[in-house]
């Protein structure tokens, strides 16, 4: 079966896997760097929660707002997760939800790019968490594979920005030659894989 087959199994791999990293955060690690250079896990995984919340909205109908909130503080990580994952959930099963298009602040794109960046952006953000946590990097490798495909086609250079402007995917970045797939799709984020 390949991800097209069952794109609400895929989502809620994606989704289930970056909850599981979460829950694995652990208190004293908030502060620690992430290869996201200007956030710390505290703030990356608050933009994780406050994205997913944010994917629903718009996935749902809404607008995407903007800025976005700071996301919760450490013990409700997890909670708000959830609940922002079963939200995004519950709007792709909508009938028609992944026809026509949704507003992003950018402007309207197709529904079903809007999947492909939301289940890329959790696979990245994912590894991103586990990285900076000391969590193993060795995830799902066919959400793995999906990401990288999806980006490779869809996040052309000027879907990118450095993170000083506020994006989170940056210019891809060079892999080292024996990179594993995870540190493929984090080089292609613009992150040190290593």
């Amino acid at each position: 079966m390949s991800p097209s087959d069952d794109p609400i199994a895929l989502l809620t791999r994606a989704l289930d896997q970056t909850g599981a990293v979460i829950a694995r955060v652990r208190r004293e690690q908030a502060g620690e760097p992430t290869p996201c250079l200007s956030w710390d896990v505290r703030t990356l995984v608050g933009h994780v929660v406050d994205e997913v919340a944010r994917f629903a909205a718009v996935t749902g109908g809404g607008e995407e707002r903007h800025p976005p909130s700071t996301g919760p503080d450490g013990e409700d990580w997890i909670d708000a997760y959830i609940d922002a994952a079963e939200s995004l959930l519950k709007s792709w099963q909508r009938p028609g939800a992944f026809d026509g298009t949704v507003r992003l602040a950018s402007g309207e794109v197709p529904a079903a790019w809007t999947f492909g960046r939301q289940v890329t952006e959790l696979v990245l953000h994912a590894w991103d968490i586990a990285k900076a946590t000391g969590q193993p990097t060795d995830l799902d490798p066919e959400l793995g594979r999906y990401a990288l495909a999806w980006g490779r086609e869809n996040l052309t250079p000027e879907h990118r920005a450095d993170e000083t402007t506020g994006e989170h995917i940056g210019p891809e970045v060079p892999a080292p030659e024996d990179a594993s797939l995870y540190e493929q799709i984090a080089a292609f984020g613009g992150r040190d894989a290593r």
